[in-house]
């Protein structure tokens, strides 16, 4: 299984809303001491635990499927499953689903211009911000005070459910795992 984190590469983009995907691979990195692999030819960077692969494209949002198709093509995986934001979910929701639309989500649709929509999303829900101009700059900013307090909890439960899948079908990990609805304090 090739276990995929969307987000932006740099020290710019490291704490952003955007960037949940890579934070749930860092985490999935340090749960199963997951090995670096020599990465240069997938624009990514790739780790390996048992059979399975972590990545995290390095391409920037807009292109991530090149990498995915890349790492794909090359070890010939079937299964892949992309772990991303989500703005039309309340932050702290965690959903799972197989296929589906974009939402207007770049790393999605490069993603799906790539591989095709046959692959399993984590979606993490972010909010949204008051007014849709805004969108841009909502998802490349930090996370809030209020937030930053649940995120470790929040990651560390998203790459459990990960964990999970590993061995259990979505819909088993949707029933054990998905939160509706995240209540800040």
């Amino acid at each position: 299984m090739l276990i995929v984190g969307l987000g932006n590469p740099g020290p710019n983009y490291e704490h952003t809303r955007h960037n949940i995907g890579f934070m749930v691979i860092d985490e999935l990195i340090k749960r199963q001491n997951a090995q670096k692999l020599s990465s240069s030819s997938f624009n990514g960077e790739l780790f390996k635990f048992s059979n399975h692969f972590l990545l995290k494209p390095l391409t920037f949002m807009n292109l991530s499927g090149n990498s995915i198709a890349a790492v794909k093509k090359f070890y010939k995986i079937d299964n892949v499953v992309v772990i991303h934001d989500d703005l039309d979910l309340p932050f702290g929701t965690l959903r799972f689903k197989k296929g589906g639309g974009d939402g207007g989500h770049n790393g999605l649709k490069s993603t799906d211009e790539k591989i095709s929509k046959d692959y399993v999303r984590v979606r993490m829900g972010i909010g949204k911000p008051e007014h849709k101009g805004e969108v841009v700059s909502y998802v490349l900013s930090d996370f809030s005070k209020e937030e930053e307090e649940h995120l470790a909890d929040w990651i560390s439960f998203a790459a459990k459910a990960v964990d999970y899948l590993l061995e259990h079908s979505l819909e088993d990990v949707s029933s054990k795992y998905t939160i509706k609805k995240f209540q800040l304090k």
